[in-house]
């Protein structure tokens, strides 16, 4: 078995589990976006909090100041993310959601040439345009550029640049720290964030029903524990443009849930899209694997 296996299973396992995210959150549309953000943090923390006390406190004593502080922007981004992007589902559908969140790989290549001096090849920007332009695609027939619908592709949008902030601040950090404490860290900080948001805002944080209850505590465990900290494991081998393009595999599974489970249609342009998507994908992980050489020890923490 190539070594190469275990990190791209990660980034395809939590791929499928952060699509999940975007229909938990449409299912729980009686519930302020905030506040659905809020405890998805909040109890993926808390879940984490036995495993940190029992096996990494010393790792979090050990902890310099910098590798703290970009833990903890990573957290506020990470919430501000989670708020805007929820907040979009109330003006928008799952699909073109989805999609213009999943642009990050825009930033994220910008972000990775500045800050990690990380440089691709010609092939390489060809195949991230050509996942791009499928996921336009995919949003196109429900894409409208008017009223509410437009509010909330903005917040979407917003969203992508602080979900690419949190993973460039974790490819800093990921070398030095486990994924458990590091994600640990940055939901902690994520939920005392919107904490404070909510508090600000006077949104109730109690008085739910038991099914919205249990959509939160699906959001910890399915996008947020599984997904994003198989993605943040992964961090270790891939950049953050690498995990961004994996991502855009997100709107296809979205879709497809949104579908089945709360009736969203999906239009030949979603498919269309997504085969493109798809196809730009694997000229991408072609190209960067004939170029990078990844460290694969697998097991490392």
């Amino acid at each position: 078995m190539q070594k190469t296996f275990f990190p791209y299973m990660a980034i395809i396992i939590g791929v499928i589990s952060i699509s999940t995210a975007a229909v938990l959150v449409k299912m729980a549309s009686d519930v302020p976006s905030a506040v659905t953000a809020n405890y998805r943090l909040l109890f993926a923390a808390v879940l984490l909090l036995p495993y940190i006390l029992l096996r990494r406190r010393d790792e979090l004593k050990r902890l310099a100041i910098r590798e703290w502080v970009l833990t903890v922007l990573a957290g506020i981004s990470l919430a501000i993310h989670y708020i805007v992007w929820f907040e979009s589902f109330q003006y928008t559908s799952v699909a073109s959601s989805t999609v213009i969140v999943t642009l990050q790989p825009i930033f994220a290549f910008v972000g990775t040439y500045l800050f990690f001096n990380e440089r691709f090849s010609a092939g390489t920007v060809i195949s991230m345009l050509i996942a791009i332009f499928g996921s336009v695609i995919i949003a196109w027939g429900d894409f409208q550029i008017a009223g509410e619908a437009l509010y909330g592709d903005f917040l979407a949008l917003i969203g992508a640049v602080f979900i690419t902030i949190y993973f460039l601040l974790g490819q800093g950090v990921r070398a030095k720290i486990s994924v458990m404490s590091y994600t640990f860290i940055a939901y902690s900080i994520g939920a005392i964030t919107i904490v404070i948001y909510n508090v600000a805002t006077s949104y109730p944080l109690t008085g739910y029903s038991s099914n919205e209850w249990m959509i939160f505590l699906s959001l910890a465990i399915i996008p947020t524990i599984l997904g994003l900290n198989l993605l943040n494991w992964a961090l270790k081998w891939f950049s953050t443009s690498v995990i961004s393009m994996g991502i855009l595999f997100e709107p296809i599974g979205a879709s497809i849930l949104a579908f089945f489970i709360i009736g969203e249609t999906i239009t030949w342009a979603q498919w269309l899209g997504g085969t493109i998507v798809i196809f730009g994908l694997l000229l991408f992980i072609t190209s960067t694997r004939r170029k990078r050489q990844m460290k694969l020890t697998v097991g490392q923490k």
